[in-house]
């Protein structure tokens, strides 16, 4: 896709904006009806003709005629048929204008309140696709607005929203929304969402104090408003824009008139003054309306913002991003320090296109993401990763040895040596099959696991630096941050994500080089250890040593060792090797045992067994890449 549109549908006021995928920095706004901020209202004339925007407010010869109809949409369902009529005719403007070609591969992002669930979500995107739109992705509006912040590099004031917590304000013209953030991505709070405040409150107010001004042509004006829902909706249109205006520079308004007249074309011309100053910019927000069950604007937003606070379980948030028409107000910033104290807030440039750009900029991430993990599915598919985790695997099976074998040697073999000084065990050459067995299970014990970690993780490091020089790329290819495949902040000796049981890398039914080197050297060092005997200073010792003597000059060293390895000495005989006498041999086996894996790995190495690690290790890391991939959201970045 080359081109990506975001479609801000609000309840008074919609926007459009369209990026595209390659040297485009900001998207572009999108005349519809004449204005890049249209008024949404439809009307049908008599003709069968549908208009939108200002037009359909005070058009003659009209069959229907709708506003505000979105704020009716969890409530009311006769207003999906309004919603997509409305869409409908924004659909023929962008086809008459060429701004989208039919057919075209593209998509259509749609903005909707944090507040609506799933059901919602796709009910009103089911809407947009049966009036004929392009495929539509619904999102949050307080998310894209985030977004378009990010994206236009906005929010550089030292708050690292990427990993920091961040409340999103969206004052829209019927409803507050609110969206909490972490790290880049939406968290459901217990409660907040939508709150049934916005602009339009103060707009009604607004044109009310203007009318009540309006002298002679008071009675006049209301009558019109009492007649006509759409006239009465385009006079709070042109106050709503007033106000924004005052609100922009108050400084400065507070010297100078802010004025606007506007005639209103019903029966007979009448003309009304819309005025802004300080006395009308208090009672925005302090006067008590029925609205609000007898309470003010602030009263409301005060209380809305301790229940966000309240319903957050994590941490509170460190930046307050507010948006939407009345964002600049600065009352508004001051009551959100006030409930969150330590939090720094900031508002959007601006307010009334910053939720459409930040829908295009959404399709434009998505197709980005898409294509990474295509790219990386390719990596994962190939070879590379294989001949990466192969080139390294002896090192790791050093690197286990150097671990297991002291391990195996003071927690397996002397407890086998003291069973036969005990006569527990009848010959020495039992101690063989023993120590097959009992060293198998030390492999599968969970401690032997947790004892392999540290040098799991020490030689992965160098495999995932090697792996990097193929994600590193494809992350930047695709505008993702390259940590997010960087497969070392999973590493760390308590929690490592890539497992490597010792019971896998050491099959006990397979993997014999290991057991069998342990064992012979374990043999070799008992009977080396019976040679010490006749030295022993205790006279039975030196008893046993002129037998043990006489025994090798008739048989030899050799068959005097398969002789005692085969019989069944007396348990006073066995007593006379000391556990010192075994134990003092400790530091010599270890390293014997290492030397005979390491020679035996390279002379006898199983490549069916090496070929499986390779295979095991390799499917776990590429799993790990397409599973940090499926959570990449890169809109923040």
């Amino acid at each position: 896709m080359d081109r990506f549109f975001g479609f801000d549908l609000g309840d008074a006021e919609s926007a459009i904006a369209r990026l595209y995928k390659e040297d485009q920095v900001i998207p572009e706004m999108i005349p519809v009806a004449d204005e890049q901020s249209f008024i949404t209202a439809y009307a049908q004339l008599n003709t069968g003709e549908l208009l939108i925007g200002e037009k359909a407010c005070y058009a003659d010869n009209v069959m229907k005629r709708r506003l505000r109809f979105k704020s009716r949409f969890l409530t009311d369902p006769s207003s999906a048929a309004d919603i997509r009529s409305f869409a409908a005719g924004v659909l023929g403007q962008l086809y008459g204008s060429g701004d989208l070609i039919m057919n075209e591969e593209t998509s259509m992002y749609v903005g909707c309140p944090a507040g609506w669930d799933r059901n919602a979500r796709e009910h009103y995107r089911e809407i947009f696709e049966s009036a004929g739109y392009p495929p539509v992705r619904i999102i949050s509006e307080s998310r894209a607005a985030m977004v378009s912040a990010c994206q236009s590099k906005h929010l550089q004031i030292g708050v690292d929203i990427l990993s920091k917590p961040v409340l999103v304000v969206d004052i829209g013209s019927s409803t507050t929304d609110f969206a909490y953030i972490m790290g880049g991505k939406e968290v459901e709070m217990r409660t907040a969402g939508e709150v049934m405040l916005g602009g339009g409150l103060m707009d009604e107010i607004l044109l009310d104090e203007s009318v009540a001004d309006a002298g002679l042509f008071k009675k006049k004006i209301q009558s019109v408003f009492e007649e006509s829902e759409p006239w009465r909706t385009y006079a709070e249109f042109a106050a709503r824009r007033l106000k924004e205006k005052y609100f922009s520079d108050e400084d400065y308004w507070s010297h100078n008139k802010c004025v606007e007249s506007i005639v209103l074309h019903y029966n007979l011309p009448v003309k009304l003054t819309l005025k802004m100053d300080s006395r009308i910019a208090d009672k925005l927000v302090n006067k008590k309306i029925d609205k609000l069950g007898g309470r003010s604007f602030h009263d409301v937003f005060i209380e809305s913002l301790k229940d966000v606070k309240d319903s957050i379980t994590g941490k509170q948030p460190e930046l307050i991003f507010l948006t939407g028409g009345v964002s600049k107000m600065p009352a508004i910033r001051k009551w959100c320090s006030d409930v969150f104290t330590d939090s720094v807030v900031i508002t959007a440039t601006d307010p009334e296109f910053s939720v459409a750009r930040g829908l295009a900029y959404c399709g434009r991430i998505d197709e980005d993401l898409r294509e990474f993990k295509e790219d990386l599915d390719k990596l994962v598919r190939s070879n590379t990763i294989e001949d990466i985790v192969s080139k390294h695997i002896n090192q790791l099976y050093k690197d286990a040895v150097d671990t297991l074998v002291d391990p195996i040697v003071s927690k397996v073999a002397l407890p086998i040596f003291e069973r036969w000084r005990n006569n527990e065990i009848s010959r020495l050459c039992d101690t063989d099959e023993i120590l097959k067995q009992e060293i198998g299970a030390f492999l599968e014990e969970d401690n032997t696991r947790e004892m392999l970690a540290g040098p799991i993780t020490s030689w992965l490091r160098p495999v995932i630096e090697e792996l990097e020089e193929y994600t590193v790329p494809i992350c930047i290819k695709h505008r993702v941050p390259y940590t997010a495949l960087d497969l070392k902040s999973y590493l760390s000796v308590s929690d490592i994500d890539i497992k490597v049981d010792a019971k896998e890398m050491f099959a006990i039914n397979e993997m014999t080089i290991l057991i069998d080197s342990i064992v012979t050297a374990l043999l070799a060092i008992l009977m080396s250890t019976l040679s010490f005997i006749p030295f022993f200073a205790d006279p039975s010792g030196i008893l046993v040593g002129i037998i043990t003597s006489i025994v090798i000059l008739f048989l030899g060293k050799d068959k005097m060792q398969e002789k005692m390895l085969s019989a069944d000495l007396p348990r006073a005989m066995r007593k006379l090797i000391p556990k010192s006498a075994f134990a003092s041999r400790m530091d010599n086996i270890s390293d014997s045992v290492k030397e005979a894996f390491y020679e035996s790995l390279e002379q006898e190495k199983n490549d069916e067994i090496s070929r499986r690690m390779v295979e095991e290790i390799s499917t776990q890391i590429q799993h790990t890449l397409v599973k940090m991939a499926e959570v990449v959201e890169i809109p923040l970045g």
